[in-house]
């Protein structure tokens, strides 16, 4: 089953340019153009990763990842920021917003697929580890 990636974006033609980079690898690609509708497609489609955008209408960026973050569904789920401001500490701003990762604008093309792989990769590993980790808990062997 492919990974759904929730993309949320309200420029158009951000959106197409993410959607024109991601569409040929094989993922279910979702779209949101505000944090509101992002929360909605989140709950509903139960996406593998979000990459978001931080200056949204209806709800600020920075408030959809706080939201998801306290839902047992999204605990885990890899949120990448996606922003033009890349001030000194803005990073560190975002990641304290419940952010796993940081990209700024103009998004590199040629990186985002492989960036994104990478990213679904290593939530897929921590999955399984947490699985094996959770198995041996409930289930002790002696």
């Amino acid at each position: 089953m492919p990974e759904k990636i929730l993309i949320v974006e309200d420029n158009p033609l951000n959106m197409k340019l993410m959607l024109m980079t991601l569409r040929n690898y094989g993922y279910t690609l979702l779209q949101a153009t505000d944090g509101e509708e992002a929360i909605d497609f989140a709950r509903r489609e139960k996406p593998d990763l979000i990459i978001m955008d931080i200056r949204l209408h209806k709800m600020d960026g920075q408030e959809v990842p706080r939201r998801l973050r306290r839902m047992p569904d999204f605990k885990d789920t890899p949120i990448i920021a996606v922003t033009a401001h890349a001030m000194k500490g803005d990073r560190e701003k975002f990641l304290g917003a419940g952010f796993d990762h940081y990209l700024p604008k103009p998004i590199d093309t040629r990186e985002l697929p492989k960036f994104v792989a990478k990213i679904l990769l290593s939530h897929q590993k921590s999955a399984i580890l947490m699985s094996v980790k959770n198995d041996g808990k409930e289930n002790p062997r002696s």
